[in-house]
């Protein structure tokens, strides 16, 4: 299976920037719905902060699917930074809580930042499709087709690893059973 080649000219990649704004725009006041009440950052600048710490990687970006994925990832990064530096300026360094999708926490609608991050990373480090897949479904918001063809997997192994990550992240939450 040949990859999709990547843009070679910095005017496709701002011309596939420029298609997929609007729903850059989407995944980021999704993310900020999910955060605290009066959380400091504005969707504008959760998209641009992503984008520079994407572009400041060199990351070759494949499509239009790989490039949310991508800024979907970055995302999450940008709001788990955020809430450690809150986290660390409040003496008692409790964490922020915030509010996921019911997707990915069908047991209880708070959750933990920091906590969630952590979950993620002992699932990519114990199984990255499944971390990926997660990653695509909610915090890309792409579908079940979406994900699949963006992984080159079938729709049937994406809808086994979704509901496997999703118990994964409700376990490790302390949500399920």
């Amino acid at each position: 299976m040949d990859p999709v080649s990547p843009p070679h000219d910095p005017e496709e990649l701002e011309q596939l920037l420029v298609e997929v704004y609007p729903d850059l725009r989407r995944l980021a006041a999704a993310a900020l719905r999910r955060e605290r009440p009066g959380h400091t950052l504005q969707a504008t600048a959760l998209v641009h902060e992503a984008y520079l710490r994407l572009a400041g990687q060199r990351v070759r970006v494949q499509d239009r699917g790989h490039l949310l994925a991508l800024a979907a990832r970055f995302m999450r990064r940008v709001l788990v930074d955020h809430a450690r530096a809150r986290a660390a300026a409040r003496r008692c360094g409790g964490a922020v809580r915030v509010t996921l999708a019911e997707e990915v926490a069908s047991r209880g609608p708070e959750v933990d930042l920091l906590a969630l991050e952590e979950a993620l990373e002992r699932l990519a480090a114990q199984d990255p499709r499944l971390a990926k897949v997660l990653e695509l479904r909610c915090f890309a918001g792409l579908s079940v087709a979406g994900t699949a063809a963006t992984l080159a997997v079938s729709e049937a192994t994406v809808k086994r690893d979704w509901a496997l990550a999703r118990a994964f992240v409700e376990r490790e939450l302390g949500g399920g059973g």
